[in-house]
C-alpha cells in the first residue's frame, strides 16, 4: 500500500459533519495496556465485570474485527500517533524510551493546530525525559503520566511526570505502596474534560492496565478473592515488581478498575453537557497477553490463536468501540476491519483539518456513521528483533503479518517462512494453506517485503528513575 498525502477539508466532510461546523466533535482515546478483547463483558467475558465499558458498547459501535498496530507496546502507540503502519512507522523497536523523530507530524499535532485543547493522560512510551520524543514537543499541551514505557510497569511508582516536571506520589517512596498511580491519572483526565469543556479537545487517556505489574488496591481487588482456580505465580516477579495474591484476581481487579475510569470519563462528559458532542473510542494497544494464567481461563483473546508478542490473531485483535450520540450507530455489531493507522485521518476528518502528512490508514468516518464503506487493501505488522544491549535490528527480514480480504499471511519467525490462513474459514489460525498453495506463500512473501522500509536506528536514551526506583 502507497502511503498517501492526506489533506481533508470540511467541504468534502460528510454531511452529518458539515452540519456541525461550529461545532467540531470532541475526541476522546481511551486505551488500556495489554487488554485482550475477550476481557469484556461486551466481548463475551463472563467472570471479571465491565459494565461501563459494556454500557459504552450499548450506546455505541462494537467492532468485532478492529486490530492495533502491532503485537508490541512502543510500535503500536507509533502507528497510532503517526498513522504510518508498522512498516514505516519512526519507532519500531520496544525497549522503552526509543524517542519518536524530531519534525514527525501526529495526530495531536494536526488537531492542535486546528484549534483542539490536546492532552495526554497515561502513558506515551515514544521518547524519555531530556529526549525529542516527549509528548509536549509532538502536539500535546498537556501531558501527565509516564513516559518510558519501564516506568509504566510500576503501580506504585515514586513520581509520575507532569509535562517536563516530576509530580510526587506521597507514600510511594522507599518502595511504598500508598497512591495509586493510575487514579491520579484518571483524575487528570477528569480535570482535562472539567477544564476544557467548551472544546473542541482531543483527550488520549492511556491508564497502564492490565499490564504487569498486577497490584490493584484492596477494593478492586476483595470483589475477586476466592472466586478462581489458583493461578501459576507470576515469572516476572522480582525486588521491583511483585505479584499481588494470586495473578487471576489481580489481573481481574486491574481490568474492573480500568472499567471504573470508563465510567469517571462519562459522568463527567454527561455533567459538563459535552457528552453528545463528543466521540469516544475504547480499545488496547496490543492483543492479549496472560502467559501466566493460562491462555484459556479468561479467555481473553477469544478463540483466536496467539497473544501478545506473535502476529497471530491474539496478538494483534483488539476491542474497539465507539460511542457519539445521534451520530454512531448504538447497539450495533459491525464487522469493518480496520486499525491503528486509521485514527489518524479519522480524527483529521472528524475535526476538519487539514495536513500534509505521509499516511498509511484511512479514515473510517463512514464506518463509524454505519455507512458503507470500502474495505482496505490491506493491513500491515511487523516485529522485527531487537538487541536490546547493542540496540541493534537482527539483520534479514523480520516478522511480519499482512491481511488482505479473508487472507492472512504470517511470518512467525525472523527471516522465516509465511504461512497464510483462511481467516473466514478459519479463524483461530489452524490450517496453513501454503503446503496445499505454495504459490500463495510466494506472493504473500513478496507482498511482504515491499511494504515495508528499514528502519531508522533506535537509540534508547539512559533513564535514571529506574535506578532512582530500586
Amino acid at each position: 500500500m502507497q502511503r498517501r498525502t492526506f489533506l481533508p477539508a470540511l467541504a468534502a466532510a460528510p454531511a452529518v459533519l458539515r452540519a456541525q461546523a461550529q461545532r467540531r466533535p470532541n475526541i476522546v482515546w481511551i486505551m488500556a495496556d495489554d487488554m485482550g478483547f475477550g476481557d469484556l463483558g461486551c466481548y463475551g467475558q463472563k467472570h471479571i465485570r465491565t459494565p461501563h465499558i459494556d454500557r459504552l458498547a450499548a450506546e455505541g459501535t462494537l467492532f468485532r474485527t478492529a486490530y492495533a498496530g502491532c503485537t508490541v507496546c512502543a510500535p503500536s502507540r507509533s502507528t497510532l500517533m503517526t498513522g504510518q503502519h508498522g512498516g514505516h512507522t519512526p519507532v519500531r523497536s520496544n525497549p522503552g524510551g526509543v524517542p519518536i523523530v524530531a519534525g514527525e507530524t501526529t495526530v495531536a499535532e494536526v488537531l492542535k493546530s486546528a484549534g483542539y485543547a490536546t492532552a495526554l493522560c497515561g502513558k506515551w512510551g515514544l521518547g524519555d525525559i531530556g529526549s525529542e520524543g516527549v509528548p509536549w514537543k509532538h502536539g500535546f499541551d498537556e501531558f501527565f503520566g509516564t513516559l518510558h514505557q519501564a516506568h509504566a510497569h510500576f503501580q506504585y511508582p515514586r513520581f509520575l511526570y507532569d509535562n517536563g516536571k516530576e509530580y510526587r506520589l506521597a507514600g510511594n517512596e522507599n518502595m511504598g505502596r500508598k497512591t495509586y498511580a493510575n487514579d491520579v491519572i484518571a483524575d487528570r483526565a477528569v480535570d482535562f474534560i472539567r477544564r476544557k469543556k467548551d472544546g473542541p479537545f482531543f483527550l488520549y487517556h492511556s491508564p497502564t492496565m492490565p499490564h504487569f505489574e498486577p497490584h490493584v488496591p484492596e477494593d478492586s481487588l476483595a470483589e475477586y478473592r476466592g472466586k478462581f482456580p489458583m493461578g501459576q505465580p507470576w515469572s516476572q516477579a522480582n525486588g521491583r515488581l511483585k505479584a499481588q495474591a494470586d495473578v487471576r484476581t489481580a489481573y481481574a481487579g486491574m481490568v474492573t478498575r480500568v472499567d471504573s475510569y470508563v465510567g469517571r470519563i462519562m459522568a463527567e462528559l454527561k455533567a459538563q453537557g459535552v457528552d453528545r458532542e463528543t466521540i469516544v473510542f475504547f480499545t488496547s494497544d496490543n492483543g492479549a497477553t496472560l502467559p501466566e494464567l493460562g491462555e484459556t481461563f479468561f479467555g481473553s483473546a477469544g478463540a483466536c490463536r496467539g497473544h501478545k508478542g506473535n502476529l497471530y490473531e491474539g496478538g494483534v485483535r483488539v476491542p474497539m468501540i465507539s460511542r457519539w450520540p445521534g451520530h454512531v450507530p448504538a447497539g450495533r455489531k459491525s464487522d469493518f476491519i480496520w486499525y491503528f493507522p486509521d485514527f489518524f485521518p479519522t480524527a483529521a476528518e472528524l475535526a476538519g483539518a487539514r495536513h500534509s502528512a505521509k499516511v498509511d490508514g484511512v479514515s473510517v468516518v463512514p464506518a463509524l456513521l454505519g455507512k458503507e464503506q470500502k474495505p482496505h487493501e490491506m493491513l500491515y505488522w511487523e516485529n522485527p528483533g531487537y538487541n536490546w544491549k547493542t540496540q541493534e535490528f537482527a539483520p534479514g527480514v523480520p516478522m511480519q503479518a499482512m491481511r488482505r480480504g479473508d487472507m492472512k499471511a504470517v511470518r512467525p519467525k525472523q527471516d522465516g517462512p509465511v504461512e497464510v490462513y483462511d481467516l473466514a474459514k478459519d479463524p483461530s489460525e489452524t490450517t496453513d494453506l501454503v503446503a496445499a498453495r505454495p504459490e500463495l506463500g510466494v506472493q504473500f512473501d513478496k507482498l511482504l517485503r515491499a511494504a515495508r522500509t528499514e528502519p531508522r536506528v533506535q537509540k534508547e536514551p539512559p533513564h535514571g528513575w529506574w535506578e532512582a526506583r530500586s
